[in-house]
């Protein structure tokens, strides 16, 4: 594929077609309204005298990056901009409600189990005791976000019901059984999303995805929640906020 030289410190750098081809997507979109619709292929072919190879690949990395999206037998859109989740001590409801979103639950499975696997050693439990499994798709707007599979240990009777009165996990462990979250501690990385998660979350298979797994204590130390997140890495943006202590605190930044 042809590209052509950009100078770097006084180096010429070689950059492909479809990154230029990538930049003039984004400067013709500069400014539409979320949802609306981009050019063909075969237009933004035309318009930048390249092959519909180089666009469709140009289009795939906007993808990805989260500026646009495709709708299956609608074509390509620009997307909405990325939701931005402050972490880690508050909850993905309240955080989404500050920034003006409407976040929304969907319960795919509440169930009481006894420990196996992993669980008991991320929850701190002896094999075979009680904890109880959320399966949830995360919503926004109605679209879905998020899917998160949470560990609490038990008994907590009525979970469900619970949760579905109250909508929050966090706020029905806090107000229905006690349970008050004292620290978090995020793990994220990115995978590709496998045929189960992309149907979930309404991507395409092999799209990046952020998998985020929590664990939450409370103030005594003692494990309230293990969970597994999986966001879409086109819709979604992490920001952590650190204070540094000490002027001469600094790190080799």
């Amino acid at each position: 594929m042809s590209s052509a030289p950009d100078q770097v410190k006084g180096k010429a750098v070689r950059v492909p077609k479809y990154y230029r081809v990538k930049g003039e997507i984004l400067a013709l979109t500069a400014g539409s309204e979320p949802g609306s619709p981009i050019p063909t292929e075969r237009e933004l072919a035309e318009r930048f005298a390249t092959s519909r190879t180089t666009v469709r690949q140009a289009i795939a990395e906007l993808v990805v990056d989260g500026r646009l999206e495709r709708r299956q037998g609608r074509g390509t859109f620009v997307a909405q901009p990325k939701l931005m989740q402050v972490r880690p001590l508050t909850s993905f409801s309240q955080d989404l409600q500050s920034e003006g979103w409407r976040p929304g639950s969907v319960i795919i499975e509440v169930s009481g189990r006894e420990a196996t696997g992993e669980v008991p050693e991320k929850l701190g439990v002896a094999p075979g005791a009680p904890v109880h499994r959320v399966e949830r798709l995360r919503t926004v707007d109605g679209r879905p976000i998020a899917h998160e599979t949470a560990h609490i240990p038990g008994p907590l009777p009525d979970l469900e019901a619970e949760l579905v009165a109250r909508g929050s996990l966090y706020r029905t462990m806090s107000d229905a059984y006690g349970m008050e979250i004292a620290t978090v501690e995020d793990v994220i990385e990115t995978v590709l999303a496998d045929p189960v998660e992309a149907n979930l979350l309404d991507v395409d298979t092999g799209l990046p995805i952020l998998l985020i797994h929590r664990t939450a204590w409370d103030a005594g130390g003692r494990v309230l929640e293990w969970t597994r997140s999986a966001f879409r890495g086109d819709r979604f943006r992490f920001v952590a906020r650190h204070r540094v202590h000490g002027q001469g605190d600094r790190g080799d930044a």
